[in-house]
């Protein structure tokens, strides 16, 4: 399968079998890292819930912070500015319900910890194919995953899941209904955002390497834009579970400027092939 272009490598020649080996090895290591630093979370689980976790329905969270001055210079505190804490009502309705929480959380928290780590050892896993030139952009590499991975939870942290569980707490059909929700369906939603939003912004790094195998070019991705627009605008309506079209607004527009992004980034690519056809 891969092979490398140089002699000295003893990866240079690998078969399948010895592939899969590797691979579990790649797979174990970054297992161990996200074990190890939901460890660290699991030690700090107090700080982490109440901080981090449920940080979001306090008036002290920085957004709802910088909504009220912004509310302020705006002359419109009353519409934008929250200044009590979120009324958020979670429940426990099962059995050591709050020991497999635990865990749950911290593996979550563990993994985007972990996550330039684990980006690094799956880069190792096809270093092998690699030419020596484009080996040397490893850090850069590992560098551009992680941003862009950090910026889309960030991102989802601090704008998507605050104007959800907002939405979540204070709609109502009835006056007779009371949102008392499950804190196994608060983290569910929390994981899945997190994650989903953090994953969907790795989106240029893909186009990247798809560019650089020649698989997908800018014209392509010009030539679909209309399409595009379209599934962004259904993922955005898949990815809040929220019927805020705000909400989903704030989802659409950041991935619509990610994919005008992955377009300058495939067009880079293809004049940097061109102008050096065995740069990598």
């Amino acid at each position: 399968m891969f092979s490398k272009q140089g002699d000295n490598n003893p990866e240079a020649e690998m078969g399948f079998f010895d592939h899969v080996e590797a691979l579990r090895w790649h797979l174990l290591r970054s297992v161990i890292a996200v074990v190890v630093c939901a460890a660290l979370v699991g030690v700090y689980y107090d700080f982490v819930f109440n901080n981090i976790i449920l940080g979001i329905t306090s008036k002290d969270f920085p957004t709802y912070k910088i909504m009220c001055q912004a509310g302020e210079r705006l002359h419109l505190k009353d519409a934008i500015c929250i200044d009590k804490d979120i009324p958020l009502q979670l429940q426990n309705t099962a059995m050591f319900g709050q020991i497999t929480l635990l865990f749950q959380y911290s593996l979550i928290i563990g993994f985007v910890l972990a996550f330039p780590y684990i980006i690094f050892e799956l880069w190792r896993f096809v270093a092998p194919a690699l030419s020596e030139q484009q080996q040397k952009k490893t850090s850069q590499i590992i560098l551009a995953c992680s941003f862009f991975f950090f910026v889309g939870v960030a991102f989802c942290y601090f704008i998507i899941i605050p104007f959800s569980v907002n939405f979540a707490v204070s709609f109502s059909i009835s006056d007779k209904i009371k949102n008392d929700f499950t804190i196994e369906n608060y983290i569910d939603f929390f994981t899945v955002m997190l994650l989903s939003i953090g994953l969907v912004f790795e989106l240029p790094m893909v186009v990247y390497f798809l560019s650089r195998l020649g698989i997908l070019g800018a014209g392509t991705m010009r030539n679909v834009r209309r399409y595009a627009v379209v599934v962004i605008l259904i993922a955005a309506g898949i990815l809040t579970p929220s019927p805020d079209v705000f909400t989903q607004a704030l989802v659409a527009v950041p991935i619509y400027m990610l994919y005008e992004l992955s377009i300058f980034i495939a067009a880079r690519n293809e004049k940097k092939l061109l102008n050096e056809p065995n740069a990598a």
